[in-house]
């Protein structure tokens, strides 16, 4: 916009220098040939009537008298052809028959040295009826003048041309900035909407822009009552499921009194890895509906599930060292930083010896949260696959695969990141997500 509008502006003003240039030309012009007209007149007025009109006396302007001034005269009063000095040996060109009587007219003849001149003629009788002698007119000045008055006019109008372009470009730049500010105020709040400092962009925001965020916040409200929606139908979905694997857990425990082991196992194999993977896929829809409008402060959360593991009897013999500063605002939802953080710190009960460690701080726009035990840690052959989103720590186990997706799927999509790693002693998680908007 802003290279359109200079681009405008400057054609704008060479347009406009071309325009007051022709003008000035013209105006000069039209002076000059009033100026030429009244000498024509003052001349006409020393031509003395009678049977042998005369020329009284030469008209004393030092101009017509310097040679080759670039003023000239000339006349031509019946054969006889009388010019100023300061045309010397020269002759205007003049038409063959004299002009009609009271005939004006301009036109541009060759001077004495070759340059245009600008020439008023003019055609008189002089005496009445027959003994009327036809009178022409010529009074000339060099049209060089006139261009060189053209041309101090275009050099003395420049700098106020530049002037003004200078103060036009800058209007533009402030009427671009000003005219493209509701546009940086919606650009700012949606990226307000995507770290969570705001739930709608909201109407109080200029008029221009009012219809545009309307339409998104409505986008938002469909997408928001479509994720309910899924978040029901997921819910339905675990209830349907429940019914018929607590069915074939029940099949298979009768099969294994029955004397049927081995058919009971392999019913219970089937169906703990069904429960597996419906619980980890519900997760991962849950998840998948959540929006990046929800913020959770990690202290709050790591000590109140502290408090409920606490009343496990493995929980109450860990040594739980929790060092979470207050005031951080993580962009994840409380609940989902819950069942994802329940989930690695059960994890971690279960395999430290004495003690375990819960921490949270801010890392720039990141708050990061680190989860240690002192444990056996892992092998070193399967802790790449550890950090790989939704793989199970223990496939045979039933719960650690499970948390482990419901963690990677929290990171994932509050748009964070998990890492893991041998601590010597224990095993090392840290949880990243971006820093919520107070």
């Amino acid at each position: 916009m802003m290279l359109a509008g200079g681009l405008a502006i400057l054609t704008a003003l060479a347009l406009a220098a071309a325009g007051l240039a022709l003008l000035f030309d013209r105006h000069v012009q039209r002076l000059a040939r009033e100026d030429l007209q009244n000498r024509a007149r003052a001349i006409a007025g020393l031509v003395e009537p009678g049977r042998a009109p005369s020329l009284r006396e030469v008209p004393l302007d030092p101009a017509y008298e310097q040679v080759f001034s670039g003023h000239y005269w000339q006349l031509r009063l019946g054969d006889r052809l009388l010019h100023s000095r300061s045309l010397w040996d020269y002759s205007l060109p003049m038409s063959d028959g004299p002009p009609a009587p009271g005939t004006t007219r301009s036109l541009t003849l060759p001077g004495p040295q070759g340059e245009p001149l600008l020439v008023f003629e003019q055609g008189l009788l002089v005496g009445r009826g027959a003994e009327a002698v036809p009178l022409q007119i010529l009074v000339a000045r060099d049209r060089r003048e006139l261009d060189a008055a053209r041309a101090e006019f275009l050099g003395d109008l420049l700098p106020y041309l530049s002037l003004l372009g200078a103060l036009l470009l800058a209007a533009s730049y402030v009427q671009v900035t000003v005219g493209l500010r509701p546009l940086a105020q919606v650009g700012a709040r949606v990226a307000q909407l995507g770290s969570g400092a705001r739930p709608r962009i909201g109407t109080d925001m200029p008029a221009e822009v009012i219809p545009l965020a309307r339409e998104i916040d409505t986008l938002l409200d469909a997408r928001d009552d479509e994720l309910a929606r899924a978040r029901h139908r997921a819910a339905d979905l675990a209830h349907g499921f429940k019914t018929p694997l607590q069915a074939l857990m029940g099949d298979a425990r009768l099969l294994r009194e029955s004397g049927q082991a081995d058919v009971a196992g392999s019913i219970e194999t089937i169906a703990l890895a069904m429960r597996r993977h419906v619980d980890r896929e519900l997760a991962r829809a849950r998840l998948q509906t959540e929006t990046g409008n929800s913020s959770a402060d990690p202290g709050p959360i790591i000590l109140k599930l502290v408090e409920v593991l606490k009343r496990t009897p493995l929980g109450a013999m860990i040594d739980w060292q929790i060092d979470c500063p207050p005031g951080l605002r993580a962009s994840v939802d409380p609940d989902d930083l819950t069942e994802a953080l329940g989930a690695l710190m059960e994890n971690a009960m279960r395999h430290a010896r004495e003690r375990v460690g819960v921490s949270a701080r801010p890392t720039g726009r990141r708050v990061l949260i680190t989860l240690r035990d002192d444990g056996p840690g892992v092998p070193e052959a399967g802790l790449d696959q550890l950090t790989r989103r939704g793989l199970s720590l223990d496939p045979q186990g039933d719960g650690q695969g499970i948390g482990l997706a419901v963690a990677a799927g929290v990171i994932d999509a509050a748009h964070g990141r998990m890492t893991m790693r041998n601590a010597h002693p224990g095993l090392e998680v840290q949880l990243e997500f971006p820093a919520a908007g107070p």
